[in-house]
């Protein structure tokens, strides 16, 4: 009996990702550390393994070694499962020279691969979105819609709009017109009819229909509309002609979707997750996000003040204050220091007593956070270490400046990975 043909989903790991620097100077995008423990790309594999779909790749292309490392060690499916989690870097070929040049582009370099698992319909996600979906919701729309292809939208407000694809539908939601990233007067023109009812009954009003970068496709559709290889990007060219040639349906989303692409949205984002009532759900059991298993031991607080903060795994916090932070796996915090508002991303190893020793002898401060050091809206990245008596505050209120050593975007610090903050600091 001849095999039945599967969903294959293709996630984009993302351009160079400048919007994030300097969080993405070693790393790409998706491989950005999330909420104390996780990665970006672990929230779209895991809607995917939610929603039953377990044929994965992921693309990439820029500072891929670190994305490459955390799937090759977390997304390890038993002998007896079929699926997969596989990178597919940017590559050339005898008849490609050169590298990814679009969203659509990459798909189309790596048709081969999905010719060669021969899918019934292809999803294609991208690696650097906080939300949660049932794709299988999204596929069974796709199908019963009788639609070639369906995009996946959100209503937004004037304000975002601009950000975004665009979309404006009949009756049945049946894409009629699509424009990317509109401004002007062919912004005025993407406003939805004021009778829309749901769309517009919340404030600020949201006259707009956005794509989410979220697609479905019929395998057949997708192989013709990339075949010649002219279109590069799916928002700014396949959506826009596919409208003109095949059946476009969107697909209305109304949960918590975040395009986390720049630093303020990166560190609002991360911050919610402690809040009373997070807008994205880390503890929603019917839909786990999964991430590379560390088997640390829990963290060990002494005499400590925490309020609305996340304490990852394995951590050592003494006699601190942690308010409103996330504070990620194996973080140090010494006698009487202070974080507010900060996003520490933790470490990738724990130092010896022998590291300890030797970096005493040198003047360097441990891998964490010292003594006596107050840090207030901030993110520390990876393997930092932070000395004593350090005060990170930005006092001068910068929106944006290049430091020693760290950084300011948006009037947030950011202090990049493996960076040391020595003793007595003031930023």
């Amino acid at each position: 009996m001849a095999a039945k043909k599967q969903v294959l989903a293709i996630i984009l790991g993302g351009g160079q990702g400048t919007r994030l620097f300097p969080l993405t100077i070693q790393r790409s995008k998706p491989a950005v550390p999330l909420g104390g423990k996780y990665r970006l790309i672990d929230i779209t594999v895991s809607n995917c393994i939610n929603s039953g779909i377990s044929n994965i790749y992921v693309l990439t292309q820029f500072n891929s070694a670190s994305l490459n490392r955390h799937i090759s060690q977390t997304y390890r499916f038993s002998r007896f499962f079929e699926g997969f989690v596989e990178i597919l870097a940017a590559e050339q070929t005898p008849e490609n020279l050169e590298w990814f040049q679009g969203t659509a582009d990459a798909v189309r370099q790596v048709m081969p691969h999905v010719t060669e698992f021969d899918p019934s319909h292809v999803l294609i996600l991208s690696g650097d979105h906080l939300y949660q979906m049932n794709y299988r919701q999204f596929l069974d729309h796709h199908i019963n819609s009788g639609a070639d292809i369906t995009v996946s939208t959100f209503p937004c407000n004037a304000a975002q709009a601009s950000n975004f694809g665009l979309l404006r539908t009949n009756d049945s939601g049946r894409v009629t017109e699509f424009r990317e990233k509109p401004s002007g007067e062919l912004l005025e023109e993407m406003k939805l009819n004021t009778d829309s009812g749901a769309l517009l009954d919340d404030p600020p009003p949201r006259p707009f229909l956005a794509s989410m970068g979220v697609y479905a496709f019929n395998y057949e559709a997708l192989r013709d509309l990339l075949k010649d290889g002219r279109h590069k990007d799916f928002g700014h060219e396949v959506i826009p002609v596919a409208i003109n040639q095949y059946h476009v349906q969107s697909f209305h989303f109304s949960g918590y979707w975040e395009d986390i692409g720049t630093i303020s949205a990166f560190y609002n984002a991360n911050l919610d997750l402690a809040s009373i009532v997070p807008k994205f759900n880390l503890f929603n059991a019917d839909a786990p996000i999964f991430t590379r298993p560390r088997f640390l031991p829990g963290s060990k607080l002494i005499d400590c003040e925490v309020r609305d903060s996340i304490i990852s795994d394995g951590c050592i916090v003494n006699r601190a204050s942690i308010i409103n932070s996330i504070v990620g796996v194996r973080a140090r915090i010494g006698n009487y220091s202070r974080l507010e508002y900060t996003l520490h991303m933790g470490a990738d190893y724990y130092q010896t007593m022998d590291d300890l020793e030797a970096d005493s002898h040198q003047g360097l401060p441990w891998i964490g956070v010292g003594e006596k050091t107050i840090i207030r809206r901030t993110i520390i990245d990876k393997n930092v270490r932070i000395g004593s008596n350090v005060r990170i505050l930005n006092e001068a209120a910068r929106e944006h400046h290049d430091g020693e050593n760290y950084y300011i975007r948006e009037g947030i610090v950011i202090i990049p990975k493996g960076a040391i903050i020595t003793d007595g600091t003031i930023i």
